[in-house]
Order: structure tokens, then sequence, then C-alpha cells
């Protein structure tokens, strides 16, 4: 097993078209304090631009204001969209976030798969690649205080230095879903942000490749590995399925509307129902059921750090905050326990 395991709350912060903004960031707010009185680690946001059919909140502002109720919770990204953004932006604001955070932040990245998001920064799809491991280069380099030098058509740098740095180098983690993503984050990243879509199947074989490909790059002992998942609680499995279910199906559909299974390994398609969905992927039921499915990840896999995903746009505060309170109460405290 391994040591010192954490558990986090993902928080969606998406709405439907027509939500109070207001009320929703204030039911947000409630699941980052339920988090922190409960007892949770860590508390996660991500990013999308132009996102159709939900309206989301971006990251930096949210954050800043989710560290204001977090307590001594690690914040982090999940993910911000690096490609798609200027790196001396991204290295000076993460910098001041993890000021804010008093160094409890961390940098989560990912290359993202929405293709109006890159038309809408004017990036080709070819040049991402290149933009994403360049960018993460030159925030790393001006988070050491490096002089950093850079050549490239969307930034010009001639040995600069950042003076606003973070408290301590926040800790990568690079989400990733094709084999060649799950190599590039064990080669660049501190370790791999594994996503709550893929199967645990198709996970147990690409952590295989992970592995591998860190020990091949001579980097160092991996000091955590994240995983993502989708996971509500309630006092039965059949209740837990009443109340997930219609959420969970909408979100997913909305996913294969954006093309989120097309990144998937293999021919996977968010385009079925919710059973087929749910195998092996989603975790809902009693607390029972979701240790059932945790544990066998931290036993067996080596994951150290949950971020648990338990409400969906839609879905009623009081719903999640329930889930919430069997997961800080009942499956945390296992989940710690060797």
């Amino acid at each position: 097993m391994p040591d010192d395991v954490r558990v986090g709350l993902f928080l969606t912060h998406q709405r439907p078209a027509g939500t109070d903004p207001l009320a929703m960031l204030d039911e947000q707010l409630s699941l980052v304090r339920a988090a922190r009185d409960g007892g949770l680690d860590s508390v996660f946001g991500g990013q999308h631009h132009l996102s159709e059919t939900y309206a989301h909140i971006q990251p930096l502002p949210w954050l800043a204001r989710v560290a204001a109720e977090a307590g001594d919770m690690t914040v982090g990204t999940g993910i911000h969209l690096l490609a798609l953004h200027n790196p001396v932006d991204t290295a000076e604001a993460y910098a001041s976030l993890d000021v804010i955070c008093r160094g409890r932040s961390v940098f989560g990245i990912g290359l993202g798969y929405r293709e109006v998001e890159y038309a809408a920064f004017g990036i080709p799809p070819e040049e991402k690649l290149r933009r994403f491991t360049e960018n993460l280069r030159i925030v790393q380099e001006l988070w050491r205080g490096e002089k950093v030098h850079a050549d490239l058509p969307w930034t010009r740098l001639d040995g600069v230095q950042a003076e606003m740095r973070p408290i301590a180098q926040p800790p990568v983690w690079m989400a990733a879903h094709a084999d060649a993503a799950v190599r590039r984050a064990a080669r660049l990243a501190d370790t791999w942000m594994i996503s709550p879509h893929a199967t645990t199947s198709t996970i147990r074989r690409q952590l295989d490749l992970f592995h591998a490909e860190r020990a091949a790059a001579g980097r160092g002992p991996l000091r955590e590995l994240p995983l993502m998942r989708e996971v509500y609680c309630a006092p039965t499995r059949e209740r837990a399925v009443e109340l997930a279910r219609p959420h969970l199906a909408g979100k997913y559909a909305v996913y294969a509307d954006w093309g989120q299974d097309r990144v998937l390994p293999g021919n996977e398609s968010f385009r079925t129902g919710y059973d087929e969905l749910a195998e092996d992927r989603f975790v809902v039921g009693s607390p029972e059921d979701c240790l059932a499915a945790l544990l066998p990840w931290r036993d067996e896999l080596g994951v150290n750090h949950f971020v648990l995903r338990t409400e969906w746009a839609g879905m009623p505060v009081h719903d999640a905050l329930a889930s919430l309170d069997l997961i800080a109460r009942e499956i945390a405290p296992v989940l710690r326990t060797s």
C-alpha cells in the first residue's frame, strides 16, 4: 500500500444555461466548506473555453476564491490548457495562486481535446504538441528563477527571469488519455493525473506503459499517483444509482458531443446507455460498494491521491453534499488506513 494516501474533491462548477450564476457559486463554496470540515485533503477545478451546453467558470479566479475557504487543503487545476495560453502569463498567474495557497498548489495540465478551443486561440492542431511542451519548459524555468530563452512564434524571451515565483515548485500533474500521451506524462511531468473517463482495464494496461517509460527516462521515485473518478455514495446502491444516473448520463452525453471519447484508446464511445458507461468506470453505490471499487486502486495499482467528483451539472446541491458527507466519514478514512 502507498504511504500517505490523500482524498480530495473535484468541483465541476458547470451550470446549465439559465442557471443563476451566483446561486451556483454559493452552492460550490458550500461543497468546498463541507470537504474542508470533513477533513478532505485537496480540492481541484478544471478549465474549458466556449463550453457548449454548460457555462464553465475559469480556474484562476475561481481557485483563488476557493483558497479562501479551503483551510489547509491543497488547491489544484485539473486541468489548465497549457498550449492555449502564453507561458509567461501562465507562470506568473499560477505562481500567484501558489502564494495565495501558501505553497499548497498543484499545477495540473493537459492538451485538451476540443477543436473549438484551439480554433478560438488561432492554433493549428499540428502545432499544439510543440506549444504544450515548450510552454511547460518555459513555465518551469521561470519558476526556478533561471534565465529563459525562447524564440518561438508565440513568445520571445531573451534571457528573462521571473521574480514572481511560487513558494515551492508546484508538482506538475499531466492528464493523458492516449498511450503516447501517457508516455509523455511519464517523461515530462511529476506524475500522471489518471482520467475519470477511461475504464479500469484500460488504465491498468497504461500504468505499465507509464512506469516503464518513467524508468527509461531515468526519473526518480514516484511520490504521488493521483486518480480522478466519478463517485456517488448513498446509503444503498439503489439510491445512489437513482440520484447519480440522470446527471452522470447527461454529463457523458455532453462529453460525446465534445469528442472526449475520441481521444480515448481503442474504440470507446460515450454514445451508449448508462449501464454500459458505468461498467468498469463509475463508482456509484453504498459506502461498501464504493470502497470495494476504490481499494484495488490503492492496494494493487499504487494510487495514493484520490480526486473524486461527486456532483455534476444540474444535480441538487443537497444530493451532492449527502454523497460528500459519506465520502468524508466512511470512505476517506478507510482509504487512508493500512
